[in-house]
């Protein structure tokens, strides 16, 4: 057995180390949530390492800075098409646990703020869907000069930025890499 076999996962264990990943990464972001909205008010703040990190609660209608509020039904979608996309790409994993990282960060993380579009005040009220898919993100992690976000955000943030990372250097979703084209020298290109 060679030694990069060796280090190489199965198909098998980079999707079971996606669905752990996802799983925690879902976990932690609606904990958080749950957490906040047990023990805060909506706009408070709490210092946690001033002046650069802060608890505050925050509802979220939009995008990040709070972009597109009157929309929230399309963030809905995306985020629904984000998921599938993810699952899909997840169940073509080979042996490549970088992709299976990033595509379990990006699952969890979509996956935390779609529960809140479908599951949160306006979407669900006293137990009644009122808005479909109109639910507000609960956010929480303050920092000075930028828009206030959750666990499941700062996942899929991570991970985007780390599957643009992998196809930018050629690694494939199934764990094999691209190949450079060999250059062609002058005598070859005569031949032709």
């Amino acid at each position: 057995m060679s030694e990069s076999s060796k280090r190489t996962p199965t198909r098998r264990t980079a999707i079971l180390l996606a669905t752990g990943v996802a799983v925690f990464a879902f976990a932690l972001d609606q904990g958080t949530k749950l957490w906040v909205e047990a023990t805060m008010e909506i706009g408070q703040q709490i210092d946690v390492l001033p002046p650069v990190l802060y608890w505050r609660y925050h509802l979220n209608p939009g995008a990040a800075f709070s972009m597109g509020t009157d929309y929230t039904w399309v963030f809905t979608i995306i985020q629904a098409t984000v998921l599938c996309l993810g699952v899909f790409y997840a169940r073509r994993l080979g042996g490549s646990w970088l992709w299976a990282l990033g595509l379990g960060g990006l699952i969890g993380g979509v996956a935390g703020n779609l529960t809140d579009r479908l599951f949160r005040a306006p979407s669900l009220v006293a137990g009644q869907f009122e808005q479909f898919g109109q639910g507000h993100v609960v956010d929480m992690i303050a920092v000075p000069h930028f828009a206030i976000f959750n666990v499941a955000d700062s996942f899929i943030v991570c991970s985007i930025i780390g599957l643009c990372l992998m196809m930018l250097f050629g690694l494939n979703v199934d764990g094999t890499r691209e190949k450079k084209p060999a250059k062609r020298t002058a005598a070859e290109g005569e031949d032709t």
